[in-house]
């Protein structure tokens, strides 16, 4: 059985999530993708497979050329996951401003 890559993991790196919003405008050749990095192609490359096999980004063949695409949906995934919590922090800053409030008042 061959091992999932964690999404999560993949997203965690700063050159991936580069190339993701690279793709978010474009579709772009793994050429055009590297040429946007210092490091190597293998290196952009390696990038590219893993966000790939995590299907944050599809591949498509056009003539001999592949292009890359970013595929939102599998963002929404992230998206929907990450928004569970979104209601957690917003009532603790509320709760802390509400807080903070009554101490600027006490000191009045």
């Amino acid at each position: 059985m061959e091992a999932r890559r964690d999404i999560f993991q993949a997203i965690a790196d700063p050159t991936r999530r580069a190339i993701l919003g690279l793709l978010a405008f474009q579709a772009m050749t793994p050429g055009a993708i590297a040429a946007n990095f210092d490091s190597t192609r293998q290196t952009i490359s390696r990038h590219i497979q893993i966000l790939t096999e995590c299907q944050l980004i599809k591949q498509e063949l056009k003539g001999r050329e592949i292009y890359y695409h970013f595929n939102p949906r599998k963002m929404k995934e992230v998206a929907d996951w990450v928004s569970q919590y979104q209601q957690f922090w917003d009532k603790n800053l509320d709760a802390l401003e509400n807080y903070l409030d009554k101490i600027q008042k006490k000191k009045k």
